[in-house]
């Protein structure tokens, strides 16, 4: 007496991947993300391997996962992927304070974000 399965989001040539509370801000994960929109997926992670930003690791580590849904669960050949779509949420937002002078406090935010990356098997012509 289960529930029905839901209707998949995706393509059939589609896979995906989310990373949940990444400790960076939005924008900085942002910026490496849109270092490999629309790229393919051999030319992204050599740009995420090298890519200074430490949060790049773990936007790499992602990538990787979205590759292998797409080969295992999908049946997508791997070196026909693209990266379709990589869009960054925001996610929880630690407050902490830091003191200050006169015994005063000033407020520190410590975001946190989520990455999904969306991976495309397109034809080759």
């Amino acid at each position: 007496m289960s529930k029905p399965s839901a209707e998949r989001a995706l393509k059939d040539n589609e896979a995906q991947a989310v990373a949940r509370m990444l400790r960076v801000s939005p924008q900085k994960l942002n910026l490496v993300a849109g270092l490999i929109r629309g790229k393919k997926v051999a030319s992204a992670l050599a740009e995420l391997t090298f890519s200074q930003k430490r949060i790049s690791r773990d936007v790499k580590k992602v990538l990787e996962s979205a590759v292998a849904n797409a080969e295992n669960n999908h049946d997508l050949d791997v070196d026909s992927l693209v990266v379709a779509e990589a869009f960054v949420g925001k996610a929880l937002v630690l407050k902490r304070f830091h003191a200050r002078a006169r015994g005063r406090a000033g407020r520190v935010e410590r975001p946190f974000s989520n990455l999904t990356i969306v991976v495309r098997e397109v034809e080759s012509a």
